[in-house]
Order: C-alpha cells, then sequence, then structure tokens
C-alpha cells in the first residue's frame, strides 16, 4: 500500500542527537548530511537541515548537535525540550557509555519531562571487539522495559557507512507514525483508543452494514486511502493471508471487523506503521487518535453567556434510532455494558466521568431508559456543545454535524417576550449544608431516601424529563452548588447567565437554616441586579414531616411580599411529598419575567432610574432631561428632591440655538454609579417649524404627543 506524503502537513521534523563525549554524534551528524566519513569535524556542528526529498514521508528534518560538558548542561535542555524526537548516541566500543544511558541520559529525559520518542544508537559498530559480540535485542530488551519512551534501538557505523540514513529515517518516523499511541509493545496487541478508531471506520467503510467489507467496499476503502485501486488478485491474496492467521476474519460476505483489526496489527508488527497512520489520518484522526479540531463545527456553538445550546429534532430522532439499535432485548433498558457499545467508535465513553457519571435516573436493572439516554445526551451539549458534537460523529451521525445542534435566543429577550421556548432548563441548587439539597436531587432522579448525611464537595449535576399537562416533556438539569461554593460561583459576572431558575433549599425545622437560605436569596438576587441576569427564584422548604420552627410562617411571609416572589414550597423527601416542585420548577423558568426577587438596593435603584428616565407633558417652566440613553422632562419639584436625595453639582452654560436656551449640566452621584444629566429651559410654546429646525440640527428629535395639542414627548 502507498505511503502519504507530509503526514499532518508538519512544517519538519526537529531531532536532537545527545550523548556522552565521544560516542560520535557529530561524525553521524555529518556522515548522514554529506554522505561521507569527516576526516575532521568541530566540536559542535550548527544546525543541519536534511531536505524533504531525502526520504518518502518529504518532510525536512532539522538535526541538532549537542554538548555534553557540564558547562553546557543548560543549553543541552534547552534543546531537548524543543525536540520532536531524541537520538540518544552511546559508543559500542566503550560499555561504560551503554551503561550510562539508563543510569544517567534517560532518567535526565524523565527529570527534564521530555517526553518525545527515543531513539538509541550505538554508533563506532566497526570498533567493537569482536570477542564482546552480544545481539542488540539481549542488550537493549531490559533498558527498554523499564524506560517505555524507546522506539527503536539500532547500531551503525560512520567509518563504514553502516544504517546511518537509517538512523534519521527512524527518528523522523516515530515523530510522523508513532508507535505509542497505536500498539501496546509488552502485550503484542492494538491499544483501545486505535481499536476503537479502527472499527468506527471500518463502519463507516460498510456501506451496506452487513458486518464485512465486500471486495468492492474494500476496494472503495483502498482508494481512499491510498489513491490507487487493488487488484483482484491482491485482493484475494489480503483475505487468503487474514482467513489463514485468524478463521474468524474472512465471510462468506467478506472481511469483518475481526479481520480488518488483525491486518492493522500486522502491518505495524512489521513496522509498517505508516499504513495503519495513513488510514487514520485520511479520516480525519490527530496523533492522540481523536478527530481534528476542523472536524468539529465549533463556530457553530457560539453562544452571548444566556444563550445555551440544545439538541435538534433531527438529532433527537436519530439518537432514538442509536438507542433502538442497542437496546438488543427491546427491554427500554440500555444496559451498561451496551451504553458503552454506543460509544465503542468514540475514543472514550464521555459517561465514565463527572458531570455525566451518575447524573440521569437508572431503572429497576441499573440500566438508562430511553429518556434518560436523550437526557445526558442533552446534558452534554447543554454543559459542553463542542464534546456532544464530537461524540455524535464517533458514533455515525450522518448528517452536516452544525444541524445537530440549535442555538437559543437569549433569555434577557424572553424575559420581555414573557415566555421561553427552551427544551431543555438549567436550574441552580442553593441553601445551606443540611438543607436538604441532595435528598431533592435524589429524589428528582428516583433514588431511595436516605437519612445519612454526606456533604457535597464539589457540584454536582443531575438531568432528567419533566412531564406537563397535555403530555408535553421538558429537560430538566439541577445543579447543587455547595453552600461554600457560592462565594466563587458569585465572583464571576457571568455566573447566572446560565441559569434558567434557581432553587433556594432550607431545612423547614431549623430557623438557622431559614436565614442562611434567605441570605443566600439576596446575594444571588442582587447579583442578578447588578449584571443584569436576574433569574426567577423559588424557595422550598424541606423536612416537612418535622415541626417548623416558631416564626417559620411570619418569616417566610414577610420575605415572599417584600421580594414579590412565591411563597416557601413544602416538600418532604421522607414521605415523597414533593408537591410537583419538578414541574413548578419547569414552570417558573417557562415564564422568566415572573418569580425573580427585588432586593431593598435593586428597589431604590429602580426609583432612581423612574425618576431619571420618566417622561412628562410639556408645561411652563419644565426641565428637559438629556442623557446618554434616554430623554425625558422633569419638573423643578422634581429637581428639588433630586437635590435632596442625592449630591449634585450644577454649572449653568449659555447655549445657541434657534430660541433662548439655558443649561445645567447636574453631576449625579447615586449607588455607586455617577451619572452627568443635561437639564435645559425652553421657553414655551414652540412653534412645528421650531420643532422641525431641532430636529435637523441632530438635537433630542421631538415627537408631537396625537393626544394634546400643547403637549410634546421627545424620545431618542
Amino acid at each position: 500500500m502507498a505511503k502519504s506524503s507530509n503526514p499532518e502537513g508538519k512544517p519538519g521534523v526537529r531531532i536532537v542527537v545527545a550523548g556522552d563525549r565521544g560516542t560520535g554524534k557529530s561524525s553521524l551528524i555529518v556522515t548522514a548530511a554529506a554522505e561521507t566519513f569527516p576526516t575532521n569535524v568541530l566540536r559542535l556542528l550548527p544546525p543541519t537541515r536534511l531536505p524533504e526529498d531525502f526520504y518518502p514521508d518529504r518532510v525536512p528534518i532539522t538535526i541538532i548537535d549537542t554538548s555534553a560538558n557540564p558547562e553546557d548542561r543548560g543549553k543541552l535542555a534547552e534543546e531537548l525540550k524543543r525536540a520532536d524526537a531524541l537520538v540518544l548516541t552511546y559508543a559500542c566500543d566503550q560499555p561504560e557509555t551503554l551503561n550510562r544511558l539508563s543510569t544517567y541520559w534517560l532518567p535526565e529525559l524523565r527529570q527534564l519531562e521530555v517526553k518525545v520518542p527515543v531513539i538509541v544508537v550505538g554508533c563506532k559498530l566497526d570498533l567493537r571487539d569482536d570477542q564482546q559480540q552480544v545481539s542488540l535485542e539481549q542488550v537493549m530488551s531490559p533498558i527498554m522495559q523499564q524506560f517505555r519512551e524507546i522506539e527503536t534501538c539500532i547500531e551503525c557505523s560512520a567509518y563504514k557507512h553502516i544504517q546511518i540514513p537509517e538512523v534519521f529515517y527512524y527518528a523522523q518516523k516515530a515523530v510522523l507514525h508513532p508507535t505509542g499511541p497505536l500498539f501496546d509493545q509488552e502485550s503484542q496487541t492494538l491499544k483501545p483508543r486505535c481499536v476503537r478508531a479502527l472499527k468506527r471506520i471500518f463502519i463507516l467503510c460498510d456501506h451496506d452494514r452487513d458486518g464485512a467489507l465486500s471486495d468492492a467496499e474494500l476496494n472503495d476503502f483502498q482508494v481512499k486511502c491510498f489513491n490507487a485501486p487493488l487488484q483482484p488478485s491482491e485482493i484475494v491474496g489480503v483475505k487468503r493471508v487474514v482467513q489463514d492467521k485468524m478463521v474468524e476474519g474472512v465471510n462468506e460476505r467478506g472481511l469483518t471487523l475481526t479481520g480488518f483489526l488483525f491486518l492493522h496489527a500486522l502491518f505495524i508488527e512489521k513496522g509498517r506503521l505508516e499504513t495503519t497512520w495513513t488510514v487514520l489520518r485520511k479520516f480525519g484522526y490527530n496523533n492522540d487518535i481523536k478527530l481534528s479540531d476542523d472536524l468539529i463545527p465549533h463556530s457553530s456553538v457560539k453562544r452571548a453567556p444566556d444563550q445555551s445550546v440544545e439538541l435538534t429534532n433531527e438529532a433527537i430522532e436519530y439518537l432514538r434510532g442509536i438507542y433502538e439499535l442497542f437496546d438488543g432485548d427491546l427491554d427500554n433498558n440500555l444496559r451498561p455494558v451496551e451504553v458503552e457499545d454506543v460509544f465503542s467508535t468514540a475514543p472514550d465513553s464521555p459517561w465514565n466521568d463527572v458531570p455525566y457519571k451518575d447524573a440521569a435516573e437508572k431503572t429497576a436493572l441499573g440500566g438508562l431508559s430511553l429518556d434518560a439516554f436523550l437526557s445526558e445526551w442533552a446534558l452534554m451539549t447543554l454543559l459542553d456543545p463542542a464534546r456532544s458534537l464530537e461524540n455524535l460523529i464517533y458514533i455515525g451521525y450522518p448528517g452536516d454535524p452544525s444541524s445537530a445542534i440549535r442555538v437559543t435566543k437569549r433569555r434577557r429577550l424572553d424575559r420581555k417576550k414573557q415566555q421561553s421556548e427552551r427544551n431543555v432548563f438549567q436550574c441552580f441548587v442553593f441553601g445551606p449544608a443540611n438543607a436538604g439539597k441532595s435528598v431533592l436531587i435524589n429524589s428528582f432522579l428516583g433514588r431511595p431516601y436516605s437519612d445519612t448525611y454526606s456533604p457535597t464537595i464539589d457540584d454536582r449535576y443531575a438531568v432528567n424529563v419533566v412531564e406537563l399537562p397535555g403530555g408535553i416533556k421538558k429537560t430538566l438539569v439541577l445543579r447543587e452548588i455547595p453552600e461554600d461554593g457560592v462565594a466563587k460561583l458569585l465572583s464571576s459576572k457571568d455566573s447566572l447567565a446560565v441559569c434558567d431558575i434557581a432553587v433556594f433549599v432550607h431545612d423547614s425545622s431549623d430557623e438557622s437554616s431559614w436565614k442562611r437560605a434567605t441570605e443566600l436569596l439576596v446575594d444571588v438576587a442582587g447579583h442578578g441586579e447588578d449584571t443584569g441576569y436576574e433569574v426567577p427564584c423559588l424557595i422550598v422548604a424541606a423536612k416537612d414531616d418535622l415541626d417548623s420552627f416558631p416564626t417559620a410562617i411570619q418569616d417566610s411571609t414577610r420575605v415572599s411580599q417584600d421580594m414579590g416572589i412565591e411563597a416557601p414550597i413544602p416538600i418532604s423527601s421522607k414521605l415523597s411529598d414533593f408537591n410537583n416542585i419538578f414541574r413548578r420548577i419547569v414552570n417558573a423558568a417557562e415564564h422568566p419575567h415572573l418569580s425573580i426577587p427585588e432586593t431593598e438596593a435593586g428597589r431604590s435603584r429602580k426609583q432612581y432610574h423612574r425618576l431619571i428616565n420618566r417622561s412628562l407633558m410639556f408645561v411652563s417652566g419644565t426641565l428637559i432631561v438629556w442623557h446618554p440613553t434616554t430623554v425625558s422632562f422633569l419638573m423643578h419639584s422634581e429637581l428639588q428632591v433630586l437635590e435632596t436625595w442625592f449630591a449634585v453639582d450644577v454649572q449653568t452654560l449659555q447655549l445657541t440655538a434657534p430660541w433662548p436656551c439655558f443649561s445645567w449640566r447636574i453631576n449625579v452621584q447615586a449607588f455607586g454609579k455617577s451619572e452627568t444629566i443635561l437639564l435645559l429651559e425652553l421657553p414655551w410654546p414652540l412653534s412645528d417649524w421650531q420643532l422641525i429646525v431641532y430636529m435637523l440640527q441632530g438635537r433630542m428629535p421631538p415627537i408631537k404627543d396625537e393626544d394634546s395639542p400643547i403637549s410634546y414627548t421627545l424620545n431618542m
């Protein structure tokens, strides 16, 4: 099979040559570049370049010579860290230099955290004592067992031109076609991630989905990867090689997945890694055996802080089909092994780690129902849209990946519209320690009640489907915020942008729990007012099976009325009485203009802005107020109110206008903010021609109020 040129489009490979003094480093480099042994060689060579046509992959090589002198140790370390590959030399006639590989050089590389392929090269092969002949494998096997970073070992002679080009060919090959990601040298098997990638490629090439590559499909694969067809005799030969070693590798329909994997293991064992790498790269894989970033449409997930990402109906229907395909017994229970099989063509199963692990409801048999399966996908799409897209591609999503997701409208627009059309809502769950947050979340996932208290250390996610009246289904994501994590969360301006609704849980039998919950409510509400990301809020009175503290009713009534939100919702997880809490959470999230708490500071701020921004009718002696965002009118009496409330600095200016005009510039300090307001006193009445001139001069454009012939309202 043909080899690809310049894999991954690398501009060049940087190979650093290191080793003890006198082991033949410089002679090795000169002989490789000039194809002649040097009679005199510099102590330290300048960078040496091998042209791109030197080896078949057509990638230029830069070779860096190094000094082993103690005074050059800093420079050596710097070069080692910049290397793509390392040639580590010893002298065949100096056994002590071989010992130094494992006692000094290889440990030093680990100390410096140099993680590149290492080619061990025995130089001066022509000088080795014939009486000390030992096989290279016998000498190097123990060292290679200890230091897995060693890719290849080779012996050479610059003087006799023995295997000199091969040294740098193997070094370049180790960079362009590394063994490590593909093959486990110890077990002599393909690595799991390589198997997963090859399985995906096999499935993509198995167009008729019969579990085998027919002769036509095998030929299409060959043309796609190597730009050359297979002759019929070659196809027969390939299948015969597989069948001779592995009967199950071929059946009456063609080459099976088992046979396909065997072929690649055979290529690697025979040193033809470039064949497998060519296949992987042709299907978009990088050196980490993951799809390259340019195959993931990252631009389709760009969004404002208060927008979210959801799966489209097209993607959901595809995932329904995937569920049915892998739920072999059709019992609406995708067992853990079947979930693993769904992601067997991805580098890893994305749901094995937090926040996805144990985030969905499990069936009685420990599997996932269809709703739970789709909920996990909804959670991944919400939290990490790019990863969700990536995994859709891995499991074979057939359409344009960007058609699988949609970006929702901004929440502030939903609030103006007084309705949210989102299908997935994220709810932040706040509350003091031992208030019942975790129990609430466990009940959301259908897990039994437990009296055992286990504090939540990190944020925890839970996701499930909530059925609304009329059979409508919405996906709800609960994010539990530990009490000591609230300050960190609110330190970010956009932290509430992703939140559709917040719930504040308290222990209804504990007054201190109530007080702490209301403190958190005020903190969160204040943060929303300051940043513009206000969220609907509900208070949940947990442990309703216990007696409430004495002033619970009065306190909760006062807070609800003062902040303008619903009274606390009582629930008892112990009695399984949840008062439709999850449906109520979704309902509140669907109406983002309601249930928004108002703090005292926020209320005063609104009064201030209402005063500044009010529009009044023109009457004699009225002052016109202008500031950067609004135009309104201010009566003399209201100016006195401003002077009473705030520190006001007034400057009087004479302005030039089509009519006599006076101006005051007022600096107002309020609520930690400063505003400059321009006040104009105009004679009354203004004729229509004066108003027209007023507009043409680019001043505050007036609009006649149709309700009154002698009044005007100005708008920006």
